[in-house]
């Protein structure tokens, strides 16, 4: 026999509402606990008491599940959400990458979106605006209005809400790749010497290292360039690990700088294992290429865009969307 609720005795029964009762007056929800569910890969009662334990604070909660080994490292980037594209340009030697979001995925593919994105990419290289603001008030590339004027105007043509989100600039000797029809953007800056960088085989490299940096997601350039207070935020969380597997204080310095080295091989491009040889590194792979062009090959930086990586993704309910449009 099929058992009839009222609506009051389905909405005490909800999950929801029981967690939400558990944690009170806690600083988080359950729309909290289910996040860093779904950032960590923990279960859900291991989240709570992440959660309980650092009064709500997400990255601490992070932190307490990854010190208990519960949790893998949480890329403080976040998870992609929002739609757009990443497009990159290059012109009168300089190139820009940029991101500009949309709503939806579908606008994303609409050739005007396109355009009006590497139009906004061309202004960039060409002008080379300090930030946004800069950008918002001068003539887009190829337009006759500034690209604010050019912003409103897709806007209100296309239906959606569109944002230039960020964009960089490298002058000099640079390569750029853009992963899955822009999904993600990378520029790499590099030095030469002896002129190589005019070589067919020098530019297969620099497209490799570009490749290197949307496939690996490095965070540094190198070991020099991991800020000291990340450096010992990492410590600090492997060491906790450490202790929490049960190793021997006495030895555990040792292990957290094994893992510390290991950290740096995953996270600074020069220390990478190159994608294409897994036998060598990075800083190997332009050794050994600059030899063979009888010069030097040096990366100075990097920048690498994931479209709406950090963005609050927009959730539609599927089922409203069409009853509304029936109304």
């Amino acid at each position: 026999m099929r058992i009839k609720y009222s609506q009051e005795e389905r909405i005490r029964s909800s999950p929801t509402i029981k967690i939400r009762k558990e944690i009170n007056n806690m600083e988080f929800t359950a729309k909290d606990v289910a996040a860093l569910r779904e950032k960590t890969g923990c279960g859900m009662m291991d989240c709570k008491k992440a959660l309980v334990e650092t009064n709500g604070d997400m990255d601490k909660a992070v932190d307490f599940l990854r010190e208990k080994g519960l949790a893998a490292a949480a890329k403080k980037s976040g998870r992609i959400a929002a739609e757009g594209i990443v497009t990159a340009v290059t012109e009168a030697g300089a190139s820009a990458v940029i991101e500009v979001n949309s709503e939806t995925d579908f606008v994303a593919k609409n050739e005007e979106f396109q355009k009006f994105a590497n139009d906004l990419a061309m202004t960039v290289a060409k002008n080379n605006p300090a930030d946004i603001a800069a950008l918002s008030e001068m003539i887009i590339d190829g337009g006759d209005m500034t690209a604010a004027e050019a912003l409103q105007e897709k806007v209100l043509k296309i239906g959606e809400n569109i944002q230039i989100r960020r964009f960089a600039r490298f002058e000099g000797i640079t390569s750029t790749y853009i992963h899955m029809g822009g999904r993600i953007g990378v520029m790499v800056s590099f030095d030469a010497t002896n002129g190589i960088e005019a070589k067919d085989e020098f530019k297969a490299a620099a497209k490799d290292i570009a490749m290197q940096v949307a496939a690996a997601n490095p965070q540094f350039l190198d070991t020099a360039s991991v800020p000291a207070e990340t450096l010992e935020h990492e410590k600090k969380i492997l060491r906790e690990q450490v202790l929490n597997e049960g190793k021997p204080e006495a030895i555990a310095d040792k292990i957290v700088a094994g893992k510390i080295a290991k950290y740096y091989k995953e996270n600074c491009l020069i220390d990478q294992v190159f994608i294409k040889d897994n036998d060598i590194t990075v800083a190997k792979y332009l050794e050994k290429t600059g030899k063979e062009l009888g010069g030097e090959i040096v990366v100075k930086d990097f920048v690498r865009f994931e479209k709406g990586e950090g963005l609050q993704k927009r959730e539609d309910n599927f089922a409203d969307e069409v009853a509304n449009m029936v109304k």
